[in-house]
């Protein structure tokens, strides 16, 4: 049996995020593949609720894109009524990709090699993590 590990998003995925109204929206991108299984098992609607819980009063709706090894989330009532009435300093939802990113999820290790292993897709110039 497998170990299991614990990671940040971050280890295999990157994001946006910007604000409709009051609500907070993201787009989670794998880097490959592999971390895109495990995306779609480990991040879900609750999950991420959990994670934002200490703020969100609203809901969270989450949709699966494989074309583009993608998770969207949209944080409703996130942002205390929209940049124009809420008192925090990032009060636009520019900034919470990173902390999604912080969120920590597990997998065994063998689907960490595999994370590792594979090669990034997309297009980045210049980034020597693309051409692995």
């Amino acid at each position: 049996m497998s170990k299991m590990k614990t990671i940040r998003l971050a280890d295999i995925a990157h994001a946006r995020s910007g604000d409709k109204a009051d609500w907070v929206d993201f787009g989670l991108f794998a880097w490959n593949a592999a971390g895109y299984e495990v995306l779609a098992r480990e991040v879900t609607a609750e999950r991420v609720r959990s994670h934002f819980e200490a703020w969100l009063p609203g809901q969270v709706d989450c949709w699966l894109l494989p074309n583009i090894l993608a998770v969207k989330l949209v944080l409703r009532g996130a942002l205390q009524g929209g940049g124009a009435r809420n008192l925090r300093m990032d009060n636009l939802g520019k900034a919470m990709a990173g902390a999604l990113l912080r969120m920590t999820i597990e997998l065994s290790d063998e689907e960490w090699e595999i994370c590792q292993a594979q090669p990034r897709v997309g297009w980045w110039p210049n980034d020597p993590l693309a051409a692995q």
